[in-house]
């Protein structure tokens, strides 16, 4: 199997408490469906801290992570005020950096969303795409998985 898979002997997950704010929703109090990338991304910089590689650390270590690729599916609407609980759990560091997430109705318990992220290496030096990642990434991986 390529790359080192959340389905293997560890299992890395963070979960991030965030309030559905006014501006986050359209006109029905609704959240637009844009919007859910936002409460990805919250929970994917605090996977990243805790990992001890977050986007300044990227950059002095002189790579970047663009997502190359995100798809989210809406399960149930979520609205102004409601209070969520969004989990980001790792599943691939080797090749590239692919993070699943699940958003769920902190008062309800109930799954609202589901959605994954994939972004690639790139060495900012060379202003290319690296097709592994770098061992820096790897290495601060496998140290937080290890305790």
């Amino acid at each position: 199997m390529a790359g080192k898979y959340n389905n293997g002997p560890y299992n890395f997950t963070v979960e991030e408490e965030v309030t559905v704010e006014f501006y986050d929703c359209d006109p029905m109090k609704v959240v637009w469906h844009g919007n859910y990338i936002n409460f990805f991304e919250a929970a994917r910089r605090k996977l990243l801290e805790n990992i001890n590689y977050d986007y300044e650390e990227m950059e002095k270590s002189g790579y970047a992570f663009p997502v190359i690729d995100v798809s989210a599916k809406y399960l149930k609407p979520l609205y102004y005020r409601d209070r969520i609980i969004v989990k980001a759990i790792l599943l691939e560091y080797e090749n590239c950096l692919r993070i699943e997430f699940e958003i769920r109705n902190a008062k309800t318990g109930i799954v609202t969303t589901r959605g994954i992220c994939t972004q690639m290496a790139f060495d900012i030096k060379k202003m290319e795409s690296c097709f592994v990642c770098p061992k820096i990434l790897i290495d601060k991986i496998e140290k937080a998985i290890a305790g």
